[in-house]
């Protein structure tokens, strides 16, 4: 389902507000405990979110990401992973203050909206900022800081103090675009992967809270027939399945729940489930 601009940044804002509203909330001996991102303290999770919004909101605004330009020459001749990214960024910031740490990504997450809401229609249509995994149009790169606001937040919110009654239930446009994020990145994630699914497509279908269908190509810059029968389907519970593309829950858990269930080519079902990934 395509999603306007307005409605899109609107939904931005909302996510990053109540990301901002958890901080806030979070108890303080809190920050150097565990979260559920593995080697992270909630501490870290958040200088990871600082520098993804500090870049992105340069970007936006016309200048360099400093920082990530930084990384790129330090790595020379090797290749750029998005993890070698991540852990850099966060051990750089490893002495910083954790209140300066939760100041620069309130500062930096707005300043990106900011600019990504002053963008004209041109720029908002035809822009490609260069970004982790490649070239990324402002909508995508909107979306991509929802997705990892969310995913980051459910992972502090296991360990910071405000998990139990804080905002309970899930937020539909959070895990739909969680979700429609990995569908659109299956492509890029299968061939990563080694797999040349061309002129094949799967059909996902989820209910409850983030809701959504999908029938999606599994090559490169393919769309499928409507009117032709999709090789895999997937259906299943959308937060749970938007668990799984953020690699927060491991597929055999939610297939074995049933909350997951494959059919049509079930191996290439199965592939599917274990390959997808809302991030690079």
């Amino acid at each position: 389902m395509a999603i306007g601009r307005e409605r899109l940044l609107g939904i931005a804002h909302a996510e990053r507000q109540r990301l901002g509203r958890m901080v806030q909330f979070a108890e303080p001996e809190t920050w150097e405990l565990p979260s559920a991102a593995a080697g992270w303290w909630n501490r870290d999770v958040m200088a990871h979110l600082a520098a993804g919004d500090t870049a992105a909101a340069q970007l936006v605004a016309g200048d360099a990401a400093e920082e990530l330009e930084e990384y790129r020459r330090e790595l020379a001749d090797q290749p750029f992973t998005a993890d070698g990214w991540n852990a850099w960024t966060v051990s750089r910031r490893s002495g910083i203050e954790t209140r300066e740490i939760l100041d620069t990504w309130g500062r930096a997450a707005e300043a990106f909206l900011v600019y990504a809401a002053r963008l004209d229609d041109d720029k908002w249509r035809d822009a490609r900022y260069p970004w982790i995994a490649g070239d990324i149009a402002p909508t995508y790169l909107v979306q991509s800081r929802v997705v990892e606001w969310f995913l980051h937040g459910e992972d502090m919110r296991a360990a910071n103090g405000v998990a139990e009654g804080w905002q309970i239930g899930w937020q539909h446009w959070p895990v739909h675009l969680t979700i429609d994020l990995g569908v659109r990145m299956l492509p890029w994630a299968l061939q990563q992967a080694g797999h040349d699914l061309r002129g094949m497509s799967v059909q996902i279908d989820v209910s409850g809270t983030g809701s959504g269908s999908w029938h999606w190509g599994l090559g490169v810059g393919e769309v499928p027939d409507p009117d032709r029968k999709p090789d895999a389907l997937i259906v299943g519970r959308a937060p749970q399945f938007a668990l799984v593309a953020g690699k927060r829950l491991p597929p055999d858990e939610v297939l074995a729940a049933g909350t997951v269930v494959l059919g049509g080519d079930v191996e290439l079902a199965d592939l599917i489930v274990r390959s997808i990934r809302a991030y690079p």
